[in-house]
């Protein structure tokens, strides 16, 4: 057999296939095509640990393990959301005849190619071929995302696609991506739209999905989710998106069972499980969120796709069970995840957390609550967010059979809610995190009430042509509360009515302080990312 290119002997490839013999059979085939450096490997974990060290220019995986519990599908699902694979990859997934189809539609969007057993070497030599030669003729593109140039590579993207240059229409499909990430929604819906003309559909669907998301316009990403998952009831990146129109809506519980869905389609994907443990545990559901936290751990413990935030609701649930043993467990992988990145303030927060978790479990009640009362100068720090704010309460809740009653608790309750119930999904997830004490859920939802109220009272001034006052009022309030949705108000107003308003500027340049101060990006909802690298597509890799 001929060397595939010139390029090929200074790259590496891997391969990835649990039955020993084609196993060894490709191993052996891409040898044969020049590759200088050729790793094969068993199962998805060992897969993991390779990708994460170091880059490939080739992977080849096959679909299905014997172990039914992972396959190639959940990993390149987590290659992709993670970045943690360069576009410049080619990657090929192995199936059967009888799964195609379930694996084109949930792993189309890396765009390389498929092999169905069986296959010669021939067969694997001119998909290969052909997928190395796409990647060099959109090297430009790939050199723009490398580069972090996402408005250049859109660029490029958008010339190939309406001048119908070689790969257009793969072009066309990076490019919505970039455009969505970019907030350039029409423009994306356009190259979606294009996609779905050419046939290649379920992606393409959802990515109108996620621009209807992205646009706010959540019932109507919901109906066209529920049509693709009738019309695909196996593509588990839609079950994602629907999941997050889900929280946005504030059903927790429908969430819950839409990430169960998905990870029962994809068993070994972690991020899924993840999400089905973190909202089994602010569901109230400590049994599946143990089981589905601890297998996440097992799963992901030498892997960065694990989140720690896993460990930390699990350090939660074993002082709940006076699990001693268990619970030390927990706090040494908060502690050690917390020494190893010093710099994150994030992982500090949770290791204090779970430092007081067994000071209080050790019988030391004084000692805990005092350190739990020194936390409280958290709140109002910039990087102090949603996610910081849930843990938050979900330690004070457990603070009430420590001595800790109220004003005190419904005191530091009312403070958290006021900064981050924002809206109805976020108002939930904190009352979900006191849902031990049924008062202080309450106590939740009355102030996201007021804060309602704070609103619309605001506005009123505008409607009677007092835009100052409104952009004043909004201000005094997001001040005194530290709310994201009262400061971005009030910026927004001010930049509407800036002819209006005698000094906007000063106006404008105060809400844009309070929202240095106050508004740090909700990353995670519960545990669900927020961000379009997990929403359910193509994920622009670096």
């Amino acid at each position: 057999m001929q060397q595939l290119d010139s390029e090929v002997v200074g790259h590496h490839a891997l391969v990835i296939d649990g039955n020993p013999t084609s196993r060894s059979v490709m191993f052996q085939q891409l040898r044969e095509f020049g590759f200088g450096t050729v790793k094969a490997v068993p199962k998805i974990s060992d897969a993991r640990d390779h990708l994460e060290r170091r880059r490939y220019q080739v992977v080849i995986c096959d679909d299905h393990f014997e172990n039914g519990k992972e396959s190639g599908q959940d990993l390149l699902d987590e290659l992709r959301r993670e970045n943690m694979m360069p576009y410049s990859t080619v990657f090929m997934m192995v199936t059967g005849e009888a799964t195609y189809q379930k694996v084109a539609e949930a792993a189309e969007a890396a765009l390389d190619s498929y092999l169905i057993k069986p296959f010669s070497a021939n067969t694997l030599f001119e998909r290969l071929k052909e997928s190395r030669q796409r990647k060099r003729v959109l090297k430009d593109i790939f050199d723009a995302m490398d580069a972090k140039q996402l408005e250049l590579a859109a660029q490029l993207c958008l010339n190939r696609f309406y001048e119908k240059q070689m790969y257009w229409l793969y072009a066309a499909r990076i490019g919505a991506e970039i455009l969505l990430i970019l907030k350039r929604n029409e423009e994306a819906k356009v190259l979606f739209d294009a996609v779905i003309e050419s046939k290649a559909v379920p992606w393409a669907r959802l990515g109108v999905a996620r621009v209807q998301l992205s646009d706010g316009e959540i019932v109507q990403a919901r109906r066209t989710l529920e049509s693709l998952m009738g019309d695909h009831p196996t593509y588990a990146d839609c079950y994602d998106v629907m999941g997050k129109v889900q929280m946005e809506q504030g059903n927790i519980d429908e969430a819950l069972a839409t990430y169960r869905t998905a990870a029962t389609i994809t068993p070994g994907c972690i991020l899924r499980l993840q999400h089905c443990g973190t909202l089994s545990f602010y569901g109230g559901d400590n049994a599946t969120a143990t089981q589905m936290l601890e297998r996440t751990w097992q799963m992901g413990n030498k892997s960065r796709l694990f989140d720690v935030l896993s460990m930390m609701l699990l350090a939660f649930l074993r002082y709940d069970m006076h699990d001693t043993k268990a619970l030390s467990v927990a706090l040494e992988v908060l502690e050690r995840f917390s020494k190893t990145y010093e710099q994150s303030v994030r992982l500090r927060r949770m290791a204090e957390i779970g430092n007081i978790l067994y000071i209080l479990n050790d019988g030391q009640s004084a000692v805990g609550v005092l350190r739990a009362r020194e936390m409280l100068e958290e709140i109002h720090r910039p990087d102090f967010d949603m996610e910081a704010g849930t843990n938050m309460l979900s330690l004070w809740s457990r603070l009430d059979q420590h001595g800790v009653l109220d004003p005190e608790y419904s005191q530091v309750v009312n403070q958290v809610a006021r900064r981050f119930a924002v809206n109805k999904a976020a108002s939930e997830v904190l009352a979900a995190a006191v849902r031990l004490t049924p008062q202080a859920v309450q106590w939740v939802r009355d102030a996201h009430a007021e804060i309602m109220q704070l609103a619309e009272q605001a506005m009123n001034h505008a409607l009677r042509g007092q835009p100052k006052a409104a952009v004043e009022t909004l201000l005094l309030h997001g001040q005194n509360t530290g709310n994201a949705k009262l400061i971005e108000m009030a910026s927004a107003v001010a930049k509407r009515h800036r002819e209006k308003i005698e000094e906007a500027d000063a106006l404008i340049h105060s809400a844009e302080s309070l929202a240095h101060r106050y508004c740090a990006p909700a990353t995670h909802i519960a545990g669900v990312r927020r961000s379009n690298r997990s929403a359910g597509g193509l994920v622009i890799r670096r």
